[in-house]
């Protein structure tokens, strides 16, 4: 039986990969992008690919425009399998250096912009009996890494938000699950790696983390890849609340688990090579 999912920040990446993989497997995708080009060679992209779409240009902080799209996707298909929160900002810098007005917007999207989607579809969700609010996290949702420390605390907000959610929303059969990637190649890291200014005291050690950053990212899981683990994730119907698409997530997860903070610092700081 075809299900009905929903996905926000579908117009490139992972969850453009995500939802042709559900089209092609008979599944009816809901979603929307800021980018219209996109969203609509991804509209000729289902086309030819099966089950039934609602794609729309929207920004995730339009929040009346967030309910529309819901009632239009009830009035479509009836009800709501999945809801993806997938939209996401990176923000990279040194903490002293950067702009709260650019922070504020970072968590704008990625904080209240997850908590819009899961809150507009939850009370549907709660009539027809259950359902399932996925959140696309990432590895520094749960280890802060540093000069991405405005992107590090949306990350472990978001994490917050679901596992305070599950408590309230788990009589109700509504299923939490966090995906936490830690790299996939696709350009999003490219888009915020900004060097300090000439003089900043960060800068040459900044410069030695982009570096080190993009040598990781030529080896990462490719968006098919990471994405073809993401269906799965999608698709099941009990998935694990943590859930990660890669390796490297997964081991640094692990020993975050048993590590003394010291210990792992010092490793976080070799591998991203940026000791003092």
């Amino acid at each position: 039986m075809a299900e009905t999912i929903v996905i926000t920040g579908l117009a490139d990446g992972m969850g453009r990969e995500v939802a042709k993989l559900l089209a092609a497997g008979g599944d009816n995708v809901a979603g929307f992008d800021v980018d219209k080009e996109k969203i609509n060679s991804l509209k000729k992209e289902l086309e030819g690919l099966g089950g039934s779409h609602l794609l729309s240009v929207m920004d995730i902080t339009d929040r009346k425009g967030i309910l529309k799209f819901r009632d239009e996707v009830l009035e479509k298909y009836g009800r709501v399998d999945t809801v993806m929160s997938n939209v996401g900002i990176g923000f990279f810098g040194p903490f002293e250096e950067v702009s709260l007005e650019k922070a504020l917007k970072c968590l704008e999207i990625n904080v209240i912009g997850c908590a819009a989607i899961f809150q507009a579809f939850i009370p549907a969700l709660r009539k027809q009996g259950g359902g399932k609010l996925i959140a696309m996290s990432s590895l520094v949702g749960r280890i802060p890494f540093p000069f991405e420390s405005v992107y590090t605390a949306s990350k472990f907000a978001v994490e917050g938000l679901v596992l305070s959610m599950r408590l309230e929303l788990s009589p109700f059969n509504i299923r939490m699950a966090i995906i936490e990637p830690a790299q996939v190649s696709t350009s999003f890291a490219a888009k915020i790696h900004t060097l300090p200014p000439e003089g900043s005291p960060y800068r040459e050690r900044a410069s030695r983390f982009i570096n080190r950053d993009n040598e990781m990212i030529k080896t990462a899981p490719t968006p098919d890849a990471a994405s073809r683990k993401i269906y799965k994730i999608v698709k099941k119907a009990k998935p694990a609340l943590f859930n990660q698409v890669d390796f490297k997530s997964s081991w640094f997860l692990f020993i975050n688990r048993f590590m003394p903070v010291k210990l792992r610092d010092q490793i976080l700081m070799g591998v991203m090579d940026i000791k003092p």
